[in-house]
């Protein structure tokens, strides 16, 4: 339970209409001190103009956004205790690194408690703007021309830069999306270490699941100005709330099931009384069944050759039987569509390092891994 001192940023209720367009609508939640939360969605979903309504960009139709407690209406964007990172670094291009990082601290001056006796202003802007070069591995480049440094190495400046003024809330907007896939993940490495080292909270807005998956203490799933659900990224991949967050995080197979009783016991039926089961209390009528691909398992494949065993165990409620009709190959793991011979769509498969290798045209018998299935 996150108490009021936990909560750094808040929004309540907060909606925000463009003329006959709703982009926000009801949004709730908390960042809380220490976190990296990040807010994930499709483009178009309404991320940006939440993170604009935070920053102070964007202004509320109707809801409130409070930051440490204080009410964000009426506070402008340079007044609130807020940095933002932007896709487009615009990093000034006159300036030198040391310059660039410097900036907001010379514009908005240091407070005369924080100015050691015998120091001047100046140099202890010098000092924090080595500092905060150093935290993010660039110590030394405080003289360098910004336009002299690969992609990575501007994007630690922005962060430096963003970072200097000690805000209690680091704002980032997709600021990773323009690197390459290498340089992307080293990024990330950098960023969590960098946020770890750090006093603030961290906001980070992406449609990247990969970035969120991977960066975030907890994850806000957004969808059509609304926010679907909020939880840690474990979570939020094992216990969708929904089909669209089942959908978007990860890959999945969704089935089409009935609610039929087995043994007493209601459960989902996927491909009629030739397919499989999946336990589902509380649940009646059609309902949709969400397996991860790799929540399947090969115990057993049959050769189109016939000299395989067409399976090693009898039939059960969790396994099913079909034919592989692609296979992918990707270094760490192996991609598989597989049709079934019950009545049921194709399904996605995922077998990880070497195990369980089959190739095309082979018979294969699936087992589901207990408690995996997600029923909606």
């Amino acid at each position: 339970m996150t108490t009021q001192r936990d909560a750094l940023v808040e929004l309540d209720d907060v909606y925000k209409r463009f003329g006959d367009v709703t982009a926000v609508d009801g949004v709730d939640f908390t960042v809380r001190r220490g976190e990296f939360f990040t807010l994930v969605g499709p483009s178009g979903c309404g991320k940006t103009t939440t993170l604009r309504m935070i920053s102070g960009f964007e202004q509320p139709t109707e809801g409130s956004v409070r930051i440490e407690g204080r009410p964000m209406e009426a506070v402008p964007p340079e007044a609130r205790d807020t940095n933002l990172v932007f896709q487009h670094l615009s990093l000034f291009p006159h300036m030198t690194v040391g310059e660039n990082v410097g900036y907001g601290l010379e514009k908005s001056g240091i407070d005369d408690e924080e100015i050691p006796d015998g120091k001047s202003e100046r140099e202890v802007r010098r000092e924090r703007v080595g500092e905060y070069l150093e935290l993010v591995d660039l110590e030394g480049f405080a003289d360098r021309d910004p336009t002299d440094l690969s992609g990575g190495q501007q994007q630690r400046v922005a962060l430096a830069r963003a970072l200097v003024n000690e805000p209690a809330v680091l704002l980032l907007d997709e600021p990773l999306s323009s690197l390459d896939r290498k340089l992307r993940k080293q990024m990330e490495v950098e960023l969590r270490r960098i946020h770890d080292q750090t006093r603030g909270a961290s906001f980070y807005v992406t449609h990247d699941q990969e970035v969120a998956m991977s960066m975030s203490d907890r994850i806000a799933v957004m969808n059509d100005g609304r926010i679907e659900q909020v939880g840690p990224p474990e979570e939020i991949y094992r216990e969708p709330a929904s089909q669209f967050v089942a959908e978007f995080i990860g890959d999945t197979n969704l089935l089409d099931a009935e609610i039929v009783e087995h043994d007493g016991c209601p459960v989902a039926e996927v491909g009629g009384p030739d397919g499989f089961v999946v336990p589902a209390d509380g649940r009646s009528g059609s309902v949709t069944v969400s397996i991860r691909p790799e929540d399947f398992r090969v115990v057993d494949a049959a050769r189109t050759d016939g000299s395989g065993p067409a399976r090693a165990d009898e039939t059960t409620t969790d396994t099913v039987d079909g034919e592989v009709v692609e296979r992918f190959f990707q270094g760490d793991r192996t991609n598989y569509v597989v049709d079934p011979a019950a009545d049921i769509e194709e399904l996605q498969v995922i077998v990880q390092g070497r195990e369980d290798a089959v190739d095309t045209g082979e018979r294969v018998t699936l087992r589901i891994t207990e408690d995996a299935p997600v029923v909606f």
